[in-house]
């Protein structure tokens, strides 16, 4: 009975932080681990709303810079508080903000820092490359607003593919990366904050946990978090490349193709207007090399690399992509354009009960729009003049009052007049191909 007893307190201390220089770490990284309280509004269903939430930080710089998950902290913020491990609460800023990976930067307010005397810890990455499978990590924040919270688990997976991620406020999100698999329980107010090992190093950002399943809790990697970071506090913004084509796995396909193994991407699709389909590229095409150098996607995981080499090249790069189609191999030269999200800048008209949203250009080549001109209805409120007329979502605003609609500055103009005096408005919008008239009446 006792062997046994000194086997088990064996197996427990060698789960956690052991003392020394490892414990240390450890603790400096809980002290750099913060609470992010945020109050901002949405545009629903023709209403301007605001919300609050909670979610979880980790301070990444002596200037007070804290990394989060953009899905915590959105762009539509008005408040940002964030609680230090001393209790003592700050107000932030959104430094920058990127949906493409889940990831957002804030900065502690440096005046009432010093004019409070704050301190604070400053946490240290490593490297998630290096993960393996069974090895411990500790996730840590604020699950459902319980504070400084740490739970133990394992890596799963350190590479988790995702073929279609959950959007980030409705944007794209997941596409360039593979994602950190753990048991670790993470729940709803954990998002932002670190995973870590046991001597406290960063090596994810826990991002999401699955709804109904057990032990299924995922952290962007500690490689692309720090990437993403770096970027964030010099322009507040990432750049991509973007070309066109939707990649697919080559699995079990590479005897239809006559392919050597593990040699060549298949494209499942390529974007109308894009620049692949300009450059003649299309569905069913294996791509083998670009810039010469050889690609390899036979299975999902090989993917998000793939898409993030294309996405890392500068804007106006020409690629030289290397295609297989049938017997014959052709080189074709593609010049990359900038990524753009398909979700535009929102507003909302509230004396029409008329949320509304730039139409983008990846949403216009979607719905084989002509143009990028005009405003998208997102959503009417009942009752009010917008959609008594008949407005509803996923019609395109292209002129009101016989005037050419091309921005939200443009009908927030023309509101604005009919706030001050009310009359009869006339809206002309396209709606699947058909252009139809709509009088919104005070």
């Amino acid at each position: 009975m006792t062997r046994l007893l000194l086997a088990l307190v064996a197996v427990v201390a060698a789960a956690l932080p052991v003392s020394g220089e490892t414990s240390r770490g450890f603790r400096q990284l809980l002290d750099a681990v913060v609470r992010i309280d945020v109050r901002e509004f949405a545009y629903e269903a023709g209403a301007k709303r605001f919300q609050s939430g909670v979610g979880s930080g980790v301070i990444g710089s002596e200037d007070g810079l804290i990394l989060t998950n953009a899905h915590v902290v959105g762009l539509r913020a008005v408040e940002i508080n964030v609680t230090l491990a001393n209790l003592e609460r700050v107000s932030a800023e959104l430094v920058g903000w990127d949906h493409w990976t889940d990831l957002a930067l804030l900065r502690l307010d440096p005046e009432e820092v010093a004019n409070k005397g704050h301190k604070f810890a400053v946490a240290k990455f490593g490297d998630s490359e290096r993960l393996d499978p069974g090895e411990t990590v500790y996730a840590v924040g604020t699950p459902h607003g319980l504070t400084r919270t740490v739970t133990r688990g394992i890596i799963s997976n350190p590479r988790r593919f995702f073929a279609d991620s959950r959007g980030v406020k409705g944007y794209e999100t997941g596409q360039f990366n593979t994602w950190l698999q753990t048991d670790a329980a993470i729940n709803p107010g954990n998002s932002g904050g670190p995973l870590v090992t046991s001597n406290g190093r960063i090596v994810g950002i826990n991002s999401r946990g699955y709804s109904g399943a057990d032990n299924l809790g995922f952290a962007i990697p500690s490689t692309i978090a720090k990437r993403v970071m770096a970027g964030l506090a010099e322009d507040g913004a990432i750049t991509r490349s973007y070309v066109g084509i939707v990649p697919g796995a080559l699995r079990d396909l590479e005897d239809f193709y006559d392919l050597e193994l593990n040699r060549g991407m298949l494209i499942n699709s390529v974007d109308p207007g894009s620049p692949a389909a300009e450059a003649g590229l299309r569905g069913g095409d294996i791509l083998l090399a670009i810039n010469g150098e050889p690609v390899d996607g036979r299975f999902p995981e090989q993917l998000p690399p793939i898409k993030n080499l294309i996405a890392s090249q500068p804007i106006g790069t020409q690629l030289r992509l290397t295609i297989k189609r049938a017997y014959a191999t052709v080189d074709h030269r593609v010049v990359t354009e900038e990524l753009v999200s398909r979700v535009g800048e929102e507003s909302v008209v509230e004396v029409w009960g008329l949320s509304i949203r730039e139409v983008s250009r990846p949403y216009a080549r979607e719905n084989q729009l002509p143009d990028e001109e005009g405003v998208l209805v997102i959503g009417v409120q009942r009752g009010f003049p917008a959609a008594v007329a008949g407005l509803s979502s996923g019609d395109v605003i292209t002129k009101i009052n016989d005037q050419p609609i091309s921005s939200i500055a443009d009908i927030l103009a023309i509101a604005q007049a009919y706030e001050n005096e009310p009359q009869q408005v006339l809206v002309e919008a396209r709606r699947k191909f058909r252009v139809s008239l709509y009088v919104l009446k005070p």
